[in-house]
């Protein structure tokens, strides 16, 4: 199928599946509509899947653009595999959706793809391999996608060339599949333009107009086109299409060269239906084809390409380098001995896209209503394609997917990611990191320091240890004098990692003196009015309540129409018709995509992004009020400063501080917001006065586990789009009472009357040795009384409880294929189980803190300490 060309002439279109079929050469090329609904560009396997799932929701007047030829580009030269085998769970969903999809288009098109159920097999050469592979195995199982943990000697039954002798265990995934692109492609397109789809061939797009932040038209080689709805499909040029805008449209992704041989047939030809095999130690995949086998892989030093600009039209096969592929053939050559005799026929170059954290890009793009993207499919586009087009068409129909696409949305990303320097420099990194081992907690080392607080070199030179988010440096932990750097830095495992003693250290200063955490990296907005125009928008898209006195804070959740939270955030009225919203720092885009969303369009309401106007400083700890006492000459106890109160006070020679009483822990503590000049005066005052209370730095590790044994959901991880504030107990922050009305509000009415089918909980976990056993981190399914009921969505070791606690969500079983609704007795009344890398621990249940458990346990502590003594 590598030469397979699907030519309709110059200029051509494709109007029905009988004129696909016959692919008849045009000499005068059909003139294109002067106005759609809806253009696509990209006429790849990713722009047909987008314009067939739009038909088959029934829009009307659709035109796909494509430069070239139908599937000339990057769909032609796919490797052709259909695998489950994805890192997050919303990839996993994508690829057996387009698996499904593939399986039954020949029937509905009567276009033959090439579809074969081969399943397929992944390799583990160590323990840390086979463990993520049974994680990934736990995950499978809570979706319904058969898959098996098997032996060395399972592998050799079901592929003949595996050598096993350096194996320890295989993932066995039945129901993958393989393929052949072009045809799928084919019958993407026979089914669209079955459905009305115009498709026109050999036509350029050249820029996207818009006027107001809305698309209007997009203009080709050929004359323009008005339309509502532009979706960029365009694959490796889908960066330079989004810089032809009129409104620049960031679309970070980057092009590298992927290689793979194709062999002649074996001298005992392998039979179609053999397992594909991926060996991602060996950063190796291998297929059948036509008797042979297609391997290829994803080098250690990969070879960005197109960094310049606009490539070729149409993809062709680039310039062999068997010198670069060498490792790649070596590897194959150690896991297939038997290919040695075999013939090479052809080494293909072809590029693929990549994106910054290795996930496809989708949605809507901020600030310009009705440009949506789907491209950057990191070498998986033929498995992501269907369930990705399914995903996108339903946020163009509905207003959103029907599954949580967070994880995959474009708004995670700002301008700043679209640096082409930036890009080329990631895509180096992320490639080869598509086979690597990845444990928790890792991350990337390119494209760092890119956003850093005031105190960045300050807090580097005291031990800081950092993570990136957003683009934006924070500090993980802080190693103390005399430890190993370098053995901390290369610590990487599903057990109990190194830095737990620091991280314990941390947390016990939290509780027991003060620490300072720089968390600078949170989104701020500043929301101002002449009149109460901020108020209102505020009062329409927050659950609870906003009109509270000056210098009050409110934790409330932003919802959508769904009752889903769109964003979590503190808001603090500072005047009265001026507000501070502090949201989670992945939610910079997000959030001021959303709220301008719903803005009217009114010179009197401003809003600013002031992420950068202010360093955040948060003081965590019983003695903080004593730190922030002798600093400001002012009284910080609860009488004098009560809970959820911000003052904008002087902390040193600094003014215009605004200081608040709440830590995002539930720890005593207050954050301090400090305009970026006086950043580094206020830190030093703040650690010179708190040494005589036993000041150190902390990180988000500490935090983490703060959060979680306090039973903070976060956004992100713990809440999204789907999730209500009624199911994770956050019905005390909703305005049921007023009769304003928000957005959601009518969905939470109705699912307060009818119950919640799902509740989010916190489990304990019993029985579970820290230093021995595999360790929690997320994504663990959950069991009640033997029967699957969940999964956890984050985890942390307790230092207070001395035990791993897990957040995550449960539901009871269906009545009649009908949600039921939770009761605290199906809580209660459990016997729980988290299942890690396939074995389960038992978990004690609650719906609220183990706050007597805190208790119990400092309790116990005591009497020991005490005993202890009178030993003595």
């Amino acid at each position: 199928w590598i030469g397979v060309l699907f030519s309709l002439g110059r200029r051509g279109i494709w109007s029905s599946p009988r004129r696909l079929a016959s692919a008849v050469e045009t000499t005068q090329p059909i003139p294109l509509p002067s106005q759609a609904r809806v253009v696509i560009c990209g006429g790849g396997i990713v722009g047909t899947s987008v314009a067939y799932h739009l038909a088959k929701l029934g829009w009307t007047e659709i035109v796909l653009l494509e430069q070239g030829r139908l599937g000339a580009g990057t769909t032609r030269l796919c490797a052709g595999i259909v695998s489950v085998a994805k890192p997050i769970s919303i990839e996993c969903k994508m690829a057996d959706y387009s698996n499904s999809l593939y399986e039954h288009l020949e029937e509905e098109t009567g276009v033959k793809t090439g579809y074969v159920k081969t399943g397929s097999l992944c390799l583990a050469q160590n323990q840390d391999r086979f463990l993520s592979l049974k994680r990934l195995a736990s995950r499978l199982n809570v979706m319904g996608i058969p898959c098996n943990v098997i032996k060395p000697k399972e592998v050799s039954k079901l592929h003949p060339l595996v050598n096993i002798h350096d194996l320890v265990g295989a993932l066995h995934l039945p129901g993958d599949a393989v393929v052949s692109p072009p045809d799928v492609n084919h019958a993407l397109a026979t089914a669209a333009a079955g459905h009305g789809v115009q498709i026109h061939e050999r036509t350029t797009v050249n820029h996207v107009m818009m006027e107001k932040g809305h698309v209007t038209a997009v203009e080709t080689d050929r004359g323009a086109i008005e339309c509502e709805y532009f979706v960029n499909c365009a694959g490796q040029w889908a960066y330079e299409l989004g810089q032809a805008s009129e409104t620049k449209v960031s679309v970070p992704l980057h092009g590298c060269e992927h290689f793979y041989l194709l062999s002649k047939p074996l001298p005992e030809p392998l039979q179609p239906s053999t397992p594909v095999v991926m060996d991602m130690d060996g950063r190796i995949y291998v297929r059948a084809w036509q008797g042979g086998v297609l391997s290829g892989g994803f080098e250690k030093n990969p070879k960005p390409i197109f960094t310049e600009g606009r490539n070729q039209l149409e993809i062709q096969t680039m310039q062999e380098d068997w010198d670069h592929f060498e490792p790649m053939l070596s590897a194959l050559l150690r896991r297939m001995p038997e290919l040695e005799v075999c013939e090479i026929q052809q080494l293909v170059n072809c590029p693929e896209s990549f994106t910054p954290d290795m996930r496809c890009l989708m949605g809507e793009t901020p600030g310009v209503h009705g440009y949506f993207v789907l491209a950057g499919m990191n070498a998986s586009g033929l498995a992501f394609a269907g369930g990705a087009g399914k995903y996108l068409a339903e946020w163009m129909t509905y207003g959103y997917p029907t599954a949580n696409v967070w994880p995959l949305d474009i708004k995670r990303f700002g301008n700043l990611q679209s640096s082409r320097t930036f890009l080329r420099h990631r895509v180096m990194e992320v490639m080869p990191l598509l086979y690597n081992l990845k444990v928790p907690r890792w991350d990337f080392q390119t494209g760092r320091q890119l956003r850093t607080s005031p105190l960045y070199d300050r807090l580097d030179t005291q031990g800081a240890r950092w993570m990136e988010k957003h683009g934006f440096e924070r500090a993980k932990y802080f190693i103390p004098a005399g430890k190993d750097l370098l053995s901390l830095d290369a610590s990487k495992t599903f057990y109990k990692p190194d830095w737990f003693d620091i991280v314990g250290a941390e947390v016990k200063c939290c509780k027991e003196a003060v620490c300072v955490i720089d968390m600078s990296s949170f989104t701020k907005f500043e929301l101002t009015s002449t009149d109460d125009q901020a108020l209102a928008l505020l009062q329409h898209l927050c659950a609870n309540d906003l009109d509270v006195p000056v210098g009050h804070i409110v934790h409330t959740g932003m919802l959508n129409e769904r009752g889903g939270y769109e964003n979590d955030c503190s808001v603090v009225r500072v005047k009265k018709n001026s507000f501070f919203i502090i949201s989670p720092t992945d939610q910079q885009v997000h959030c001021w995509s959303w709220l301008k969303k719903h803005m009217p369009d009114d010179p009197q309401l401003h809003l600013e992004d002031v992420s950068w106007k202010y360093t955040a400083l948060n003081l965590i700890g019983p003695r903080a009020m004593d730190v922030l006492g002798e600093l400001s000459y002012v009284s910080m106890t609860p009488e004098h400063f009560p809970s959820l109160f911000c003052k904008e006070m002087s902390v040193g020679y600094a003014n215009g501080i605004r200081v608040m009483s709440m830590t995002h822990t539930g720890e005593p503590g207050f954050m301090l917001y400090i305009p970026i000049e006086y950043a580094l005066h206020v830190y030093n005052e703040v650690m010179s006065v708190g040494q005589k209370y036993g000041i150190r730095n902390a990180g988000y590790y500490a935090l983490r586990s703060l959060r979680i044994e306090k039973f903070f959901a976060f956004w992100g991880q713990d809440l999204d789009p789907f999730t209500t504030p009624l199911e994770c107990g956050r019905e005390f922050r909703v305005k049921f009472d007023t009769d304003i009305d928000f957005l959601g509000r009518a969905s939470l009415l109705h699912q307060r009357q009818e119950g919640v089918s799902r509740r989010f909980i916190m489990l304990v976990l019993e029985d579970h040795d820290t230093e021995l056993d595999l360790w929690p981190w997320w994504g663990e399914p959950i069991y009640r009384n033997g029967e699957l009921c969940g999964t956890t969505t984050s985890s942390a070791y307790s230092y207070t409880l001395e035990r791993h606690v897990c957040l995550g969500f449960v539901s009871p079983p269906s009545l009649d294929g009908s949600p039921a609704a939770v009761t605290p007795d199906f809580i209660n009344r459990g016997d729980y189980e988290v299942d890690i890398a396939g074995q389960r621990y038992p978990a004690k249940a609650k719906l609220y803190p183990f706050s007597s458990l805190f208790a119990q346990q400092r309790r116990r502590k005591d009497e020991m300490e005490l005993s202890n003594f009178q030993g003595k």
